[in-house]
């Protein structure tokens, strides 16, 4: 059971961040609360405060503005999976909606929860990395932009400030040569790799972007990897990813536990970086 807490809720950012700045790390945002009050019930985390930011509205929508798309921190897996304007700009964040946990999780968790919580083997921030994401995170007075690989520091640690609120994630809209592609792989519950890569094809490949997920603490952009395939032809970069593959696995920083040996993980990465390249080029 649940040990008694305080439940506030805001109607704004301002009164989010006050109230975070005010108790501290006695108190947590409660959004889906889908780890959130697991990790609660089992003990391993305690508060005294949850700031149930659900009230919060207009921080559930999705729009394209500016050259991007402008996802909502309060938007819920569901609402993402049937999102015509991720059908339409971002497919591959669509399909790894779709994918996400299992249908309870989806309806109750959101993207910004996913990505606050930061669990080793969470879906979302592998694929934002590669796209290019950038996080919105605000206070009372001011707001700042941070990279998606900047945002995910380590296994449940983001780069959040203590009296800040992640408000929007921020997907450049990819051109029509755009091509992009998530896979993941796992027996239990929980992913234990995945892979994405981000790129335009027009000739040959450009603007390559290649992450790594699920394996270690927190998912990892891949440069060395990815200069490897930059400015190469299809045919040359498909000669070349069994070798950004071996760069990629030991960039994932893979951790041996339930979910496989180090070894293990470093391989699937390989695999599955190639796959997820084939698949985003056709």
């Amino acid at each position: 059971m649940l040990r008694r807490f305080r439940l506030e809720e805001p109607e704004s950012v301002a009164e989010v961040s006050e109230l975070l700045g005010r108790f501290g790390e006695s108190a947590k945002i409660y959004a889906g609360g889908t780890e959130l009050l697991l990790a609660m019930k089992e003990g391993l985390i305690q508060y005294e405060r949850l700031i149930n930011v659900k009230k919060l509205t207009d921080l559930a929508a999705v729009k394209v503005a500016g050259g991007q798309v402008e996802i909502g921190a309060l938007c819920t897996h569901h609402q993402l999976e049937d999102s015509p304007v991720l059908k339409e700009k971002l497919p591959a964040l669509l399909k790894l909606e779709q994918n996400v946990a299992n249908v309870r999780v989806r309806q109750a968790g959101t993207l910004g929860g996913n990505l606050c919580f930061a669990e080793p083997h969470a879906d979302p921030g592998t694929l934002l990395i590669a796209l290019g994401a950038k996080m919105v995170a605000a206070k009372a007075s001011s707001k700042r932009e941070v990279a998606a690989e900047n945002f995910l520091v380590d296994a449940y640690e983001t780069s959040l400030e203590l009296d800040e609120v992640l408000t929007t994630i921020n997907v450049p809209s990819p051109g029509p040569n755009g091509r992009s592609a998530y896979l993941k792989f796992g027996y239990l519950e929980r992913p234990s790799v995945g892979v994405a890569v981000a790129f335009n094809l027009n000739g040959g490949v450009s603007g390559m972007r290649i992450a790594v997920g699920c394996a270690g603490p927190a998912p990892r952009r891949v440069p060395e990897a990815e200069a490897l395939l930059e400015g190469k032809s299809k045919e040359e970069a498909l000669g070349r990813i069994a070798e950004a593959g071996a760069i990629a696995g030991k960039a994932s920083q893979a951790i041996s536990d339930l979910h496989g040996s180090q070894e293990y993980k470093e391989h699937i990465v390989g695999v599955l970086l190639k796959r997820a390249f084939q698949s985003a080029l056709s």
